[in-house]
């Protein structure tokens, strides 16, 4: 990722709660085949009753993302899912902590996308412990309808 995130002043970075700064990874998360899939991360921050992270995005699937028959392919589904997840447990962590790696993850496709749906991506923590975090994703088209969803299971650094 282009540069790693630190820990906001106590108001937090824009507005958000205390917590850490991932204003740098907006867009496309620091990750070039996001933007080359049409993936545009637009919002962080921490919930307030349980200090979970979550993330959200912007998708346009580009043709690049599409099989010959113009159906984003589920593979594609699951990279974004995943990069959903890492964000909303990078947001939630403190300080120098962060995400490590995925160490499972399970993607559903419920109902097809194609190139040029205009869709809204969200990423929230489930649980959190020491060593791993619990996490969901979901895709929804412009009708807030279930297009694909994803859990995993992500390694933590401790740093602090």
């Amino acid at each position: 990722m282009a540069s790693e995130p630190v820990d906001a002043d106590p108001e937090g970075p824009e507005g958000r709660p205390a917590g850490k700064d991932m204003s740098p990874w907006l867009g496309d998360g620091g990750m070039p085949i996001l933007a080359a899939i049409g993936v545009s991360f637009d919002d962080y921050g921490i919930e307030d009753d349980d200090q979970a992270g979550w993330a959200t995005a912007s998708w346009e699937p580009k043709p690049v993302a599409c099989n010959p028959h113009g159906v984003v392919q589920a593979g594609v589904h699951s990279v974004v899912l995943d990069a959903a997840m890492n964000f909303a447990v990078n947001a939630g962590l403190p300080g120098k902590d962060r995400t490590r790696a995925t160490l499972e993850l399970k993607t559903e496709t419920m109902r097809p996308a194609v190139a040029g749906d205009r869709l809204a991506v969200r990423g929230a923590v489930m649980r959190q412990a020491q060593q791993v975090a619990f996490a969901e994703a979901r895709v929804e088209d412009a009708e807030g309808r279930l297009v694909s969803r994803s859990t995993g299971t992500f390694l933590v650094q401790r740093d602090g």
